[in-house]
């Protein structure tokens, strides 16, 4: 009699492990993802200020760009900026004559499934990639 009653749920774990799993995953890649984004993106504004630094304390301006890549070498999303990814704008030549500035950008890949999953989903999400950018303005020195 106990075989009959309980013979009716055999398969109830697989059906809820079947609904619960890609909620989970989707929660843990776009965790990870995230994250991801989020150091690159401090990372990157943390490049571009210390490009922008350097100019504003009178380095030349392949001097910012090289500053500025250094700085971004901590990033976890590969490929890393390059010096042709970071725009100099030197002291008197932009909009602010007294500041200098420093654009930096990069483009972000997903390691996980979850930027190819938000498109789908979303129907517009971000895809595989994301494009970036980062500006750090300092006031010239005199």
């Amino acid at each position: 009699m106990r075989r009959l009653r309980g013979g009716g749920e055999r398969g109830a774990a697989a059906v809820e492990l079947a609904f619960v799993l890609p909620v989970l995953l989707l929660i843990v890649f776009g965790t990870i993802d995230f994250g991801r984004l989020l150091h690159a993106r401090i990372t990157l504004t943390e490049a571009a200020r210390e490009g922008a630094r350097a100019v504003a304390l009178g380095e030349s301006a392949d001097a910012a760009r090289a500053r500025a890549v250094r700085a971004a070498g901590s990033m976890t999303s590969k490929p890393l900026p390059t010096a042709a990814d970071v725009q100099v704008v030197p002291c008197g030549a932009g909009a602010d004559p007294g500041a200098a500035t420093v654009t930096v950008r990069h483009t972000f890949h997903f390691v996980t499934p979850f930027g190819a999953l938000a498109r789908i989903v979303g129907g517009s999400g971000p895809g595989e990639t994301v494009a970036m950018e980062a500006t750090g303005v300092m006031t010239c020195s005199a």
